[in-house]
Order: C-alpha cells, then sequence, then structure tokens
C-alpha cells in the first residue's frame, strides 16, 4: 500500500514522503479498513511541527480518522461488519491507503452519506460532543465562550450549543470567518487579531458571566476566559494551538506554562469554578466505550440535520502539503479532507 509518512519535523514538504508500506494486520479487536478518504486537523500540524507529545517515533504514519471499507476484523470484534463502509477514529495511522482500528471507533452512515461531511463527524464532531455533553449539562440562556469558533470543533460546538439554546460569544481570526458564524445565527462574533476579546465580551456581558468556555488554544486565553466564567462556570480545554509558531524544546514548553498560568485546587474551590482537560486519544485508551457512544450520537443528529458538518474543500493526496499549510496558518472553514 501507499502512505505518507512523517518523516522529520517541520515544513509539510520537508516532513512528508509517500512511501510503499505493508498493510497492517489486524489485532484481536480491529478492523482493517480499505482507505477512501482521511480528514485533517490542527492536532496534526503539532505532529508535523514537533509539538504533539503523543506522536509515534518517526519515520511514522500520523492521521486520527478515515473513510473507507472494512476488508477485515479480529476475532474479537463483535459483530460482522467486513464489506461495511465506515467512517473511522484512529489512533494515528490515517494516512495511508489502508489502516487499522479498534471495533468501537467506527461507524456507519445510512445511503451514501458524504465521504468528506462523514470526516467532518468523525475526530472534530465527536470531540465537540465530548465537551458539550459529556463534560457539563448546559440549559437555554447560558452564556458560552467558544475559541477558534470557525473551526471543524468550533463548527460543532456552535450548533450544539444552538440546538440547546444558549447565548454564544465567538471568536475567529478574519471578517470572513466571523460573517460565516453570523451566518449561522452566532449572537457575538470577535476579530481576535483586532480586538482584545476580553474587553470585548466583557463590555457585552454588563456585569453577567460567561457560564461555559470551549478553549482549543491554551496560553494566556486561560487566565482571560477563567475571569469571564462566573461561580459554576467551566472551562473546557481540549486543545494548545498557540503553541504553533512558538517553536520547540523545553523553553517554549516552559513560556506556554508560564503564560497559562499556576493554579490550586483551593483557588478553584473559592471560586466555585472548573477546569475540565480532554484529550480524545487518552478517552479513547481508557474508555472506548464512550468514545463509541459519541460518534454514535453525532453520526445519528447528522442524519436528522440536527448537526451539519462544514467542508472547507477536500484535496486529493498530491497536494497534501497544501492543505496543510492552508490548516496550519487558520484559513480554513470547517473541515479539510484529503481523498486518495
Amino acid at each position: 500500500m501507499k502512505a505518507v509518512f512523517l518523516k522529520k519535523f517541520g515544513a509539510p514538504e520537508q516532513a512528508f514522503e509517500i512511501r510503499d508500506a505493508a498493510i497492517p494486520t489486524c489485532a484481536p479487536d480491529q478492523v482493517l479498513i480499505k482507505v477512501e478518504a482521511f480528514g485533517l486537523n490542527f492536532a496534526d500540524v503539532l505532529a508535523r511541527t514537533g509539538m504533539y507529545p503523543e506522536t509515534p517515533d518517526r519515520p511514522c504514519i500520523i492521521g486520527y480518522e478515515v473513510v473507507g471499507r472494512v476488508e477485515a476484523q479480529g476475532d474479537k470484534v463483535t459483530g460482522d461488519f467486513v464489506g461495511t463502509r465506515v467512517v473511522a477514529l484512529t489512533r494515528f495511522g490515517g494516512y495511508a491507503e489502508y489502516a487499522v482500528t479498534d471495533y468501537r471507533a467506527i461507524g456507519s452512515f445510512s445511503g451514501q452519506y458524504p465521504a468528506e461531511k462523514a470526516l467532518a463527524v468523525a475526530t472534530q464532531f465527536t470531540t465537540a460532543y465530548v465537551c458539550f455533553h459529556e463534560s457539563m449539562n448546559l440549559y437555554r440562556g447560558d452564556r458560552v465562550l467558544i475559541h477558534a469558533a470557525a473551526g471543524g470543533v468550533g463548527i460543532a460546538l456552535c450548533q450544539m450549543a444552538l440546538n440547546a439554546g444558549c447565548e454564544i460569544f465567538a471568536t475567529a481570526g478574519s471578517e470572513k470567518k466571523l460573517e460565516f458564524l453570523r451566518n449561522m445565527g452566532v449572537h457575538h462574533t470577535i476579530n481576535y487579531r483586532e480586538n482584545d476579546y476580553f474587553k470585548e465580551i466583557n463590555s457585552l456581558l454588563k456585569g453577567q458571566r460567561i457560564d461555559a468556555t470551549f478553549n482549543s488554544l491554551a496560553g494566556k486565553s486561560i487566565k482571560k476566559d477563567l475571569r469571564l466564567l462566573g461561580a459554576g462556570g467551566k472551562l473546557v480545554l481540549f486543545g494548545a494551538a498557540s503553541r504553533v509558531g512558538g517553536g520547540k524544546g523545553i523553553f517554549s514548553g516552559l513560556k506556554l506554562l508560564f503564560q497559562t498560568g499556576f493554579y490550586t485546587p483551593l483557588a478553584f474551590i473559592m471560586r466555585s469554578k472548573s477546569l475540565i482537560g480532554i484529550n480524545i486519544l487518552k478517552l479513547g485508551d481508557y474508555k472506548p466505550e464512550l468514545i463509541a457512544k459519541c460518534l454514535k450520537a453525532v453520526i445519528a443528529q447528522a442524519e436528522d440535520g440536527k448537526l451539519d458538518p462544514v467542508v472547507q474543500k477536500t484535496y486529493k493526496i498530491g497536494d497534501l502539503n497544501t492543505a496543510h499549510l492552508a490548516l496550519e496558518k487558520r484559513g480554513t472553514i470547517g473541515k479539510t479532507v484529503v481523498f486518495w
């Protein structure tokens, strides 16, 4: 089979190389998928630039989601999936013509659901579902802050918040993205590149507070978000996009740590606030049944029209480098997909 290997950290043209590789074999609880297409996530950019600690030793195949048809399965898999077209979350290995994954990390759509939309549902909408529905209870009228709201996870969070009747404060980095969010029905949009989102939201709140914030940035935004939260408020942290462009190594990590700040459990108790960390890879390792439940839920809601995955653009495998750069430069809205 053909596979894209991450051979070194750096720019896409230096980091990636398409090579021949052996087709992986199924472990007892895995399925083998002939891959039609795979999705890109911002974690891929972090992996390529050496800022994602979970990345396997190089050379390796990265990638967190694929769509394709099951060709084989292990002897401990419950059910018969061979021949079924599925969307799957993968623990790396997605940038290849064949991929293996835990059978509990796959889902199927009825009919010919578009591959690119199915991939948007996979990692990004599942991540959003864990953050929004499994980490807290939000109700009509609650105020939520969503960072990077025009990205894949951000769009999913906005749709879930709108469905729940929440008032949304959303940040993005261009007028094009803000217009897209307003057209979705988002109530308040802030260009974080041109304005201090803390001051803007504080002014809009008129003395009120935020009930939940969904943060994929880390760094200085953590301090600001905690100040915006009211009593009982929750900050869900599921990424560290602010690391990109900040360099690698211990000094970059220390810089991010100091920007984020230092907090004690007692401080959270006294202010009645919560900080929740979400890592889908870790959850998949420890609670695969939770990932299966959330993936099934977002597929059902996508088929019912309650959730509508947004696809930025599809690329062919020869244009993978271009796709990666677009994602890294934060020029995308919604999902980026690569077809073999």
